[in-house]
């Protein structure tokens, strides 16, 4: 089983300098890949004089992530990606339990570790946490991580199916990848590996959570957690994915009540002062409709009926009392 771990950098050379190192000690089954998004800084250089063995694919341009993977993959020969931040630190024998999962089940398609927060290292981090899932609306949480809630890792979540996976440590199988089409270049980042997972469902290629695997993730690495660019992309992402994916019975439905909600949290953003984001979410809703159709030419298939199993996470996480 051909695996390559494919890192994406984009002026990260102290990140690289960081968890360069433990990737290769504790990868010695895979091949490792680093993907260079036009770097301005001595990223590159780094790697050429202190790695050799890694692979540098370099881009002439920032391609962003998802065009920064597709266009790098496209040049991998392996039977398994794993698509890796570069602020991510993988522990020892961390990808036995992930080769011995698709070893087991034929049908495997995609599958994420244990993502663990690198600072607070008994919580679970905010971009996959135990794995995704999706409400009803399209708002993204994971199982130990709702909103800004994050639990602690007692081993409460096992190994299951779960229906998306953290672009932050993803690994697909390359047939699937490119059956699928890869990542959505037109999202530029952010989102693109829940649109990604919910394609894949929709074709009945399962996503899984393996939890015998960790790794621990800085998170907000390349781009801030609080940055309004990062809000505009994940709220116009959002709405993207929703148009590409969702039953056409409850497409605008639901995108009409997704605007209400979107509303919702503007207002939430005003209340804390933070008139920025506010901007975002209209900057976002602005492109949205520019976009629309470019994004409804994208519909392919039979979409699944269930991609939810939460009706509202907005409501019971922020009007319930027990969260």
């Amino acid at each position: 089983m051909n695996i390559a771990l494919v890192v994406l950098n984009w002026n990260g050379r102290d990140l690289l300098e960081k968890f360069l190192p433990t990737l290769v000690k504790n990868s010695p089954e895979a091949n490792i890949y680093l993907v260079d998004n036009a770097s301005m800084d001595t990223s590159v250089a780094y790697v050429e004089k202190f790695f050799p063995e890694i692979n540098i694919i370099q881009h002439a341009t920032n391609e962003g992530f998802a065009n920064g993977y597709n266009l790098a993959l496209s040049q991998i020969d392996a039977d398994i990606y794993a698509l890796i931040n570069s602020d991510v630190e993988v522990t020892p024998n961390w990808l036995q339990p992930i080769i011995q999962f698709y070893k087991d089940h034929e049908n495997a398609c995609i599958v994420q570790p244990k993502i663990l927060d690198f600072k607070f290292r008994s919580y679970f981090e905010y971009a996959g946490a135990a794995g995704g899932f999706l409400d009803k609306y399209g708002y993204a949480y994971c199982r130990g991580r709702v909103f800004e809630t994050i639990e602690a890792d007692k081993n409460q979540y096992k190994s299951a199916p779960i229906f998306w996976a953290s672009g932050a440590c993803l690994f697909i199988k390359a047939k699937d990848y490119k059956e699928l089409g890869g990542l959505d270049g037109d999202f530029f980042a952010h989102y693109e590996e829940i649109d990604l997972c919910w394609r894949a469902q929709n074709q009945q290629k399962p996503v899984n959570y393996i939890a015998e695997s960790t790794v621990y993730h800085v998170g907000g690495g390349t781009l801030k957690k609080q940055s309004p660019f990062k809000t505009y992309l994940n709220f116009r992402n959002s709405l993207f994915t929703l148009v590409k994916n969702l039953p056409k019975e409850k497409l605008f439905p639901i995108l009409f009540t997704r605007m209400v909600l979107d509303g919702v949290a503007g207002i939430r953003f005003i209340f804390f002062g933070q008139f920025d984001h506010l901007f975002s979410i209209l900057k976002a809703h602005f492109s949205f409709y520019k976009n629309l159709s470019l994004f409804l030419g994208k519909r392919k298939g039979t979409p699944i009926k269930k991609y939810y199993n939460k009706n509202s996470i907005v409501f019971t996480h922020f009007l319930s009392i027990k969260k």
